[in-house]
């Protein structure tokens, strides 16, 4: 029923890569827009770490770079999902349905005529107006469900509880720089460990950990920003796909499958 039906992400992050591996394994062919310089910390399980390093695989699906949406959309199939630099979406794309996973918490610019079907993650939307439907992103009971009506969760601002651990396991930017790293994702640190620096001022490690993201060296941040992420779980997989991402991703292929019957009504 899927064969040959195109997706467009507009973000390839970790939780992207989560909604296409469940789009690509229902089927679809998907292409994911990206920035010329991602911002993405958990690396190791995102598609648009492809921009950077031309090609990436995560739980067998392999993200490949391309240099025009034309040729990522030819290129895409169950198994492949094509990523090309575009911040906007291409006119005359012929995608069923439009992705928002930017995760910028506002509408940056999603109408609900993007596509036949227009999906949103997370806070920012509201169904029915911006997008016909939109998945919750907050962890918690609603993770992953689909509304037809109304607004995901607000943005609390604060990551949830991992292991323990909340606001402290995300690391941000102590001031506008440049990223160096002594370490890499999946290392295993102690709490006081030094793993980087941001424009001289150095980083160490808030507790006992994996270290499970990293934005990329070498780029240059602003203040404040998601730079790094430390799991207290040193068991931790960092190369596979997680439960919240699978869980919103299921939620974006019930909405694309039902969509023509709820938007219908």
């Amino acid at each position: 029923m899927v064969d040959d039906t195109l997706c467009i992400l507009r973000g390839g992050g970790d939780l992207a890569t989560g909604v296409a591996w469940r789009l690509s394994t229902a089927g679809f062919r998907v292409v994911v827009l990206e920035l010329a310089k991602p911002l993405t910390v958990r690396r190791t399980v995102a598609l648009s770490t492809a921009v950077a390093d031309g090609v990436v695989e995560v739980e067998g699906m392999i993200g490949r770079r391309f240099s025009t949406f034309a040729d990522a959309a030819d290129a895409a199939c169950d198994e492949a999902v094509g990523v090309v630099v575009s911040p906007g979406l291409p006119a005359d794309h012929g995608a069923l349905a439009v992705v928002d996973a930017r995760l910028a918490k506002r509408n940056v610019d999603t109408h609900i005529g993007d596509a036949p079907v227009v999906v949103a993650l997370g806070p920012g939307f509201e169904a029915g107006v911006d997008c016909h439907a939109v998945v919750e992103t907050n962890r918690g009971h609603r993770l992953g469900r689909v509304l037809w009506q109304g607004r995901a969760e607000a943005n609390t601002g604060v990551p949830g509880i991992v292991g323990g651990r909340g606001v402290e396991r995300v690391l941000r930017a102590p001031v506008d720089g440049v990223t160096t790293w002594w370490v890499q994702i999946g290392d295993v640190v102690e709490s006081g460990h030094l793993i980087g620096s941001v424009g001289g001022v150095e980083l160490s490690a808030p507790f006992d950990g994996v270290i499970r993201g990293l934005i990329c060296e070498g780029t240059a941040v602003r203040k404040g920003l998601k730079i790094a992420d430390v799991d207290p779980r040193v068991d931790t997989d960092c190369c596979t796909i997680s439960d919240k991402a699978l869980a919103i991703g299921g939620g974006v292929v019930e909405a694309v499958l039902s969509a023509d019957r709820r938007v219908s009504r």
